[in-house]
């Protein structure tokens, strides 16, 4: 994905442009809107031990047949964006701002538009949310932008000022997310920083860039597990996610702001396992499966501070899934040493090689071309026999692994948007 460079007048007008189009037939609720629901006292519960409760879909009828009094946001992202766009319902959209943009700048190259058109529905849709619900959306940046600090920033800001007022920026964690992320903080745009699998992966970003939410895919974690016969896949990602919530309240202490958000639920049960999180993002099975379990809200109590077992069978090297919950003092020391840095002038793979010389490779490997290849066509699971070795021997962490399936899934969906787009070209 190209870009307009910012400094000219033909960007300047795609840009004013799109912002129009984005815009178009929606509208920001009056401050304080929110749309009417009754409360549930399962909802209402979580809220009291500390859990903040936003629905994890783009589809507005789905949220609006779930939406409880406590629900405070909605998340999108690549995938879910692309959900939408492919049932149709922004084609006509699509075709009418190609026609737009074309006659407005007719020297745009095919990429470059179908970027802002990229930008324009994640907008449009987002706003979409905003006008029905009144609450906060996250919308993510496209991910050809994942190690490009300047475009990143650029996309970002256009997405914030879409919505000011309700709209929270994605950013993935790359070594440049991090410093992308660092930046829109400093400029005050709230930043839910994602594809996280770790607690030392958020202490990173926590400490580096203070975003307003970071979070643990924790449902990839327990299929990992499951799914390569390493154990019976429970509670792997419950552990990670609740170790990563103690690590944040450690941060907090000492002025930082971020929260936690526990993402890939994929079981209703999970929702009691981590209640007293910060923040819970539920796919639309886990909250209509929630009744079902017949909870007596005075059940319900914190347990953040709980250490859950798991259960280990299989031939696995215990030390390859505690780097998912354990933030070594050595890692700490090493962050607090980069932050002491001038990070405004760092590239993500200074910031990257700065924890490489200090041990810390497995974070952020050097990924090959091939490795890259291989991670993509296993899917959002990492096949653990074929870096078995590479995690063993501590030059890839299972979280560095998952980060980067993670971002090829997502890619691949986005390149599911990009051509339908295309096709309008």
């Amino acid at each position: 994905m190209s870009t307009t460079d910012p400094t000219s007048q033909v960007s300047n007008k795609v840009e004013a442009r799109v912002a129009e189009l984005a815009k178009a037939d929606v509208s920001t609720p009056e401050s304080g809107f929110r749309l009417a629901a009754d409360s549930h006292p399962v909802w209402s519960r979580l809220n009291e031990v500390g859990t903040e409760l936003w629905l994890d879909t783009g589809d507005l009828d789905d949220a609006e047949r779930l939406w409880s009094a406590e629900f405070t946001a909605l998340t999108t992202n690549n995938t879910l964006l692309s959900k939408e766009v492919g049932k149709g319902i922004y084609d006509p959209l699509i075709q009418s701002a190609v026609a737009d943009l074309r006659a407005l700048a007719p020297e745009l190259d095919d990429e470059t538009l179908v970027g802002e058109v990229g930008i324009l529905l994640n907008a449009h849709h987002g706003l979409r949310l905003v006008e029905k619900f009144g609450c906060r959306v996250s919308v993510e940046l496209h991910t050809d932008l994942a190690h490009d600090l300047a475009a990143s920033l650029c996309v970002a800001r256009r997405l914030h000022a879409a919505c000011p007022s309700h709209f929270i920026v994605k950013v993935p964690l790359t070594p440049t997310g991090i410093l992308v992320a660092r930046r829109l903080v400093n400029e005050g745009i709230p930043v839910n920083f994602t594809l996280e699998f770790s607690a030392r992966q958020n202490y990173v970003v926590a400490r580096l860039a203070n975003p307003d939410y970071v979070n643990v895919f924790l449902g990839r974690l327990n299929a990992f597990v499951a799914d390569h016969a390493l154990g019976d896949g429970r509670m792997v990602g419950e552990k990670a996610a609740l170790a990563s919530q103690r690590a944040l309240l450690e941060l907090r202490q000492h002025g930082g702001q971020t929260r936690q958000i526990a993402a890939s639920l994929r079981e209703s049960e999970q929702v009691l396992a981590l209640a007293g999180i910060d923040v819970f993002t539920m796919p639309i099975a886990v909250a209509e499966g929630m009744p079902a379990l017949e909870t007596a809200p005075s059940s319900i109590e914190s347990q953040v501070e709980t250490d859950p077992a798991i259960r280990i069978g299989g031939d696995v090297d215990l030390a390859v899934l505690e780097s998912l919950w354990e933030v070594p003092v050595q890692l700490k020391a090493s962050v607090e040493a980069l932050s002491r840095e001038d990070l405004d002038k760092f590239t993500g793979e200074q910031l990257a090689e700065f924890l490489r010389q200090r041990g810390h490779g497995d974070l952020f490997p050097r990924w090959t071309d091939a490795d890259l290849a291989y991670i993509d066509a296993d899917g959002k699971i990492p096949s653990y026999p074929r870096w078995r070795e590479a995690m063993e021997t501590g030059a890839v962490g299972l979280d560095a692994a998952l980060n980067a399936a993670g971002m090829a899934s997502f890619a691949g969906d986005q390149r599911t948007l990009d051509e339908r787009i295309r096709s309008f070209l």
